[in-house]
């Protein structure tokens, strides 16, 4: 299975394939960083960056998976 990779910008301003996820972009997508292990999301501590299109792409990714993030799952159980 091939890991989910975000877009960054360099330093010199060109877009490239970045390491993993910035927690911010994990946090703002619902998901933590035991869940995206699960789904095979890298996540890079150090960024401190989000971008609007990297959090399109996890909430696609989570939409699609057949695992659902613990979060989901914590808001079931308080509904019920």
């Amino acid at each position: 299975m091939r890991q989910l990779k975000p877009v960054i910008v360099s330093q010199t301003g060109k877009e490239r394939m970045g390491k993993g996820f910035s927690p911010d972009e994990l946090k703002e997508a619902g998901l933590t960083a035991v869940d995206a292990a699960k789904l095979g999301i890298s996540v890079d501590r150090k960024r401190k960056t989000s971008r609007e299109e990297n959090i399109e792409t996890l909430k696609a990714q989570v939409e699609k998976s057949p695992v659902k993030p613990a979060a989901a799952k914590k808001e079931k159980k308080a509904k019920n």
